[in-house]
């Protein structure tokens, strides 16, 4: 049996999706994160890293998202949430997995915790490492956009709906309350997120995690 330890709206959303979308039965463990639960020994034992999410499955821990991403694709290969391995295809999927945890979802941690990068104390500093981290990450939607337009297709990697379409999605959702600019607010963007809230297994995820509007 698969477990996943995960805390609402953060990346474990991503292996909550491909899990949902999946089908296959799963058990959850919510982390208090307010309560510190994901930097106490329990779970340090898991993943000594102290960050949600992680995967148990049977005997073996995986932790890192992309990680999990890739470690369901190939457990699960009936439900085609990667192209075949050897592909081109293949190739393209993992950069874009790749871009997506090392590019934007980093860029994305700076601007929401910016007091890491800086002296303690130093709010003017603070403040000006979160403006920056926003418009670079302005920068980074607009080549998923841009991405969108050049293969013209529903889904994120082509026709085929596959695990990097999760990925997007959590990530695009994180800039909802930008100040400025959000994801939903490009144009093949946002009708690309409209598309991913009419899927089920993202309805069943919201509902799950007790999630409130707005949506993304």
């Amino acid at each position: 049996m698969i477990t996943l330890y995960y805390h609402p709206s953060t990346a474990s959303m991503v292996p909550h999706i491909l899990l949902e979308e999946i089908g296959e039965p799963f058990q959850r463990v919510q982390v208090d994160r307010a309560a510190g639960a994901h930097k106490q020994p329990e779970y340090l034992r898991l993943n000594p890293n102290g960050l949600i999410p992680v995967l148990v499955d049977g005997d073996h821990v995986v932790y890192e998202t992309a990680a999990i991403v890739l470690h369901l694709c190939d457990v699960h290969p009936r439900a085609r949430l990667a192209p075949a391995p050897g592909s081109w295809e293949r190739a393209r999927f993992y950069q874009w997995l790749m871009w997506l945890t090392n590019t934007l979802q980093a860029t994305l941690t700076v601007y929401f915790y910016p007091e890491r990068w800086v002296s303690e104390g130093n709010a003017a500093g603070a403040a000006e490492v979160k403006e920056q981290a926003q418009k670079k990450v302005g920068v980074l939607l607009d080549m998923l956009d841009a991405e969108l337009a050049r293969h013209g297709q529903s889904w994120y990697g082509g026709p085929q709906y596959s695990a990097l379409d999760p990925y997007v999605f959590t990530l695009c959702r994180w800039t909802r309350n930008f100040s400025s600019a959000p994801a939903r607010d490009r144009r093949r963007l946002g009708r690309y997120l409209q598309r991913m809230l009419e899927r089920p297994a993202l309805q069943r995820v919201f509902a799950c995690e007790q999630l409130a509007p707005p949506w993304i």
